[in-house]
């Protein structure tokens, strides 16, 4: 553990100081830049990337979003050359996703002008902080601001706010008096990074160290801020950390990327049984594999084009801070971080499972590939509550539907198509079974849509009942599973959406004529596996279920005959998917894999 920690400090230092890149640059201007950086370092080694994107995109975003120019001017380029290593200390032992519940806070003293950082119970320890237990210099560190009052409670909590706190000298890397650190220890995965815990008692700062951007205090001790209320700041402070979001979606489509890269390409060489006194065919060929590879291969591609979608909104956010451009990052930055990691970890098991018992040695790996992406799932935003976020975003742009308010862009189609959506389905369309209808993208797009909007409206009508002898909170998790299933659907539909939009735009033919047929498969088989959705409205008619499974059977068949093609398009190239099985050269995969054991 302690090794891989060094090795991918070392790594990260070499990138910087010898190889030249400065990712840090690209976070501001050029986030697609960065993003691509992150997922190509992650890709060979996650613990690497993770470690880079604390670095940069948590400590160094933190004080770029949230600081003002004297945080940039003091820290930038310490952080951009690594001289100032640092953390981002949010999660405590007690609280994870209820930030507003944070325990840690900083006192404001104005006689030395000065806040006072104090844990002040073992629940709020800063813990998992990464970057913490071993290199980290600096620490953004979010706590409940207090300032004295006159009145009977003496202070008074403006709530959640940001610090800058020096965690170990500059010099000699000792911890500063007032701090305690300690080492998480050994982890599921991603061991190359140093997650510790953080106890803070009575240690005093500068005023400056508040990262000040939505709230500050003058020197008299006068609190100000632009926005009027603790849930406001609160808001506008964690919609500023979107961007950690958006990388995790891009990643974790790299990791599913290289895994289905090593499975598919393991499962063409891979020759078992076949027709009597014939040769062996490749486990490809069995139906049973297509169903399990082609579908996910098929969600690669639409992963891929929806998370490019996502970053290019993103740049255009952190550039244009229109107002609507961010409401629509922000839903659809949680709602594709938690759509996408967890498909890719349930889809790490099925490439081991595919690739039998080569799949599960450590050098083939699908071992550390999973366990280190297991966390995904969790970190930036747990998965079940980022999907929360989007069903409560969708249910407040189906008030503003009915209240004649605008829309964000995302959310479009919910404006366009309501009420066409919510009208009982046509039963004649329901029966068409012809493959020219199924594979028609205007069909695909308004079966995933009804599905939304169907899900959208009986959640509505079901809160507005529950409340009523609930409460709010009561209803919603009455509701919970219902909300979930709403959120998924909502972000297939925009996946579905954006995998259409650059089929249709591919300007070479035969390229077109490959991702449509992968777009197809992924629209149909999504269909398939929720036709109880689509049976239980009278959406698809029972000739009309069979008629999509066997054609999404078909599919999967003419996907695996360019199988090989799809995956090589990814350019990943030896170096990087490291898997003896999953070399590009096919005839050289056993040799290299006996090698590795020492034949």
């Amino acid at each position: 553990m302690d090794e891989h920690r060094e090795l991918c400090m070392r790594q990260l230092l070499g990138l910087v100081r010898e190889a030249g890149i400065r990712p840090f640059g690209y976070v501001a201007d050029d986030p697609a830049k960065y993003f691509a950086v992150v997922e190509a370092v992650g890709s060979v080694d996650m613990s690497l990337g993770i470690k880079m994107g604390v670095q940069y995109s948590l400590w160094g975003g933190s004080v770029l979003n949230l600081g003002t120019k004297k945080h940039r001017d003091k820290y930038y380029e310490g952080i951009d050359n690594l001289e100032y290593t640092g953390c981002f200390a949010m999660t405590e032992l007690h609280h994870g996703s209820n930030v507003q519940g944070l325990q840690t806070v900083a006192t404001f003293d104005p006689i030395t002008d000065e806040f006072i950082i104090d844990t002040p119970n073992d629940g709020a320890i800063k813990w998992w902080i990464g970057n913490a237990a071993v290199h980290g210099k600096f620490a953004t560190v979010f706590a409940k601001l207090m300032m004295p009052t006159h009145d009977a409670k003496g202070v008074s909590d403006m709530g959640v706010h940001a610090f800058i706190v020096p965690i170990r000298d500059l010099k000699t890397h000792q911890t500063l008096p007032g701090i305690e650190i300690h080492d998480c220890g050994h982890k599921v995965g991603l061991n190359g990074v140093d997650n510790g815990a953080l106890r803070f008692r009575s240690v005093r700062i500068p005023r400056d160290n508040l990262l000040n951007r939505f709230g500050d205090v003058s020197r008299d001790g006068k609190y100000s801020s632009p926005l009027p209320s603790i849930n406001k700041r609160f808001a506008a402070t964690l919609g500023e950390l979107v961007g950690g979001r958006v990388g995790l979606a891009s990643s974790s489509v790299g990791v599913l990327k290289i895994a289905a890269t090593i499975a598919i390409r393991y499962s063409l060489l891979r020759h078992q049984f076949g027709p009597a006194n014939q040769p062996e065919v490749s486990i490809l060929d069995y139906q049973s594999h297509q169903h399990k590879l082609m579908p996910m291969l098929a969600s690669t591609y639409a992963f891929h084009f929806c998370t490019l979608y996502l970053v290019e909104k993103y740049s255009e956010m952190k550039k244009s801070h229109d107002e609507e451009v961010v409401g629509d990052v922000h839903a659809l930055s949680a709602g594709l971080k938690a759509y996408v990691t967890s498909y890719t970890a349930k889809s790490l098991s099925i490439c081991r499972e595919s690739c039998g018992g080569h799949g599960y040695a450590a050098v083939n790996r699908f071992g550390s590939l999973r366990n280190d992406h297991d966390i995904f799932q969790t970190f930036e935003g747990d998965n079940t509550v980022l999907l929360q976020q989007v069903a409560g975003d969708l249910l407040k742009q189906y008030q503003q539907k009915f209240k004649g308010g605008t829309l964000a862009v995302t959310w479009n189609y919910l404006r366009e198509s309501m009420n066409s959506y919510l009208s009982q389905p046509n039963p004649v369309t329901a029966r068409w079974q012809s493959e020219e209808h199924l594979r028609d993208p205007n069909f695909q797009l308004d079966a995933f849509r009804y599905r939304t909007s169907r899900l959208l409206q009986s959640v509505a009508v079901r809160l507005r009942k529950h409340s009523k002898n609930l409460g709010s909170f009561g209803a919603w998790n009455r509701c919970l599973n219902h909300l979930l299933t709403l959120a998924e659907s909502h972000i297939e539909s925009v996946i579905l959406a954006k995998f259409i939009e650059s089929v249709q735009s591919c300007p070479d033919p035969s390229t077109r004529a490959a991702l449509k047929l992968v777009c197809d498969l992924y629209a149909l088989d999504r269909i398939w596996n929720d036709k109880g959705t689509y049976r239980n409205v009278d959406y698809v008619a029972p000739n009309k279920a069979k008629a999509i499974h066997k054609l999404t059977e078909y599919l999967s068949f003419q996907v695996r005959n360019v199988a090989k093609e799809l995956v090589d398009a990814f350019d990943l190239p030896d170096e990087v998917t490291r898997a003896p099985i999953g070399m590009q050269s096919t005839a050289e995969a056993y040799s290299q894999y006996t090698q590795y054991v020492g034949f």
